[in-house]
């Protein structure tokens, strides 16, 4: 399940813009060249980041990091929607989706703990806690920056924090949690906002996952303590500078990787098949003209 959900992350940036073919072949090959190889460095007993002592408990750095880049990396290449815009399709799908996101994340950090025992409720709760207090950083930040207070705003600050917790989830106290939830929440804020002026991604997954992702697996060396996870399956994780130094070391090169396997995966696609979409079909019944169907009457 994790190996399905780290490209279905990467598909939410180049939406509107890629032809399926292609597309098949690019999640294929990214899932054996960029995803596998670090499950097995980070979660492999015998991985080399493993063995060095890189902690990862849910999959920030290999499902968030990695699809975070992969995220910018293809909407570097696809270039900006021909026909764009930042409007909400449906607000209550919107929060349809983000209830069963939320909902599903429990068993994504709290299930990592493959057992039940009290790191499978602390890891449970701290995502809990973690989101709420990004969702609300993020409608606060939000008002203050735009003037509105908007439902849109709030789920994308709670995925952000569900992000952020997912590398140390099992790992730290419930204070550090809604610490760890609120700086998530403000990194990856001004991220989207920075990254909106210049790339079309269309649902902000670098910004959001990514930079999450990557705040989180480093800030496992600032909040991890012994305390919170010496008694369950995962290998114990205590902070310090040292493990401030894995944790970004781990994260860098996992972005870098996935950044240039991405690049180079898609354009072998390209001389299999086009990536693009054709610019003279993009209209707004592009499903059906591609997929022989429409998602709405």
């Amino acid at each position: 399940m994790f190996a399905i959900i780290t490209p279905a992350l990467i598909t939410g940036a180049f939406a509107h813009r890629v032809n399926f073919s292609a597309y098949m072949i690019f999640i294929t090959l990214w899932t054996l060249l960029v995803y596998c190889p670090f499950v097995h460095m980070i979660w492999s007993s015998d991985g080399f980041f493993a063995r060095w002592g890189v902690a990862d408990f849910a999959g920030g750095i290999v499902v968030h990091a990695t699809a975070g880049l992969a995220a910018l990396a293809s909407a570097i290449y696809v270039g900006k929607r021909m026909v764009n815009t930042q409007q909400d399709h449906n607000i209550p799908f919107v929060a349809l989706g983000a209830g069963l996101l939320w909902f599903g994340w429990y068993g994504f950090n709290a299930g990592s703990e493959f057992q039940i025992n009290t790191i499978t409720v602390s890891a449970f709760v701290a995502t809990d806690i973690s989101a709420a207090f990004a969702a609300i950083v993020w409608l606060i930040i939000d008002r203050a920056h735009c003037g509105t207070v908007k439902l849109s705003s709030f789920l994308t600050g709670a995925v952000a924090g569900l992000a952020t917790i997912t590398p140390a989830a099992g790992y730290v106290s419930l204070e550090s949690a809604a610490i760890i939830g609120v700086i998530g929440s403000i990194i990856c804020y001004y991220s989207v906002l920075l990254v909106r002026r210049h790339i079309d991604d269309a649902l902000d997954v670098f910004a959001v996952h990514g930079m999450g992702g990557i705040t989180g697996s480093i800030l496992v060396g600032v909040f991890a303590s012994m305390v919170w996870s010496q008694s369950g399956s995962v290998k114990p994780v205590d902070s310090g500078t040292m493990q401030i130094i894995k944790q970004t070391c781990a994260v860098l090169v996992a972005a870098l990787w996935s950044f240039v396997a991405t690049l180079i995966i898609l354009k072998l696609a390209d001389t299999i098949t086009p990536v693009k979409i054709n610019k003279d079909i993009v209209g707004d019944n592009l499903d059906q003209k591609l997929l022989g169907e429409t998602a709405y009457e």
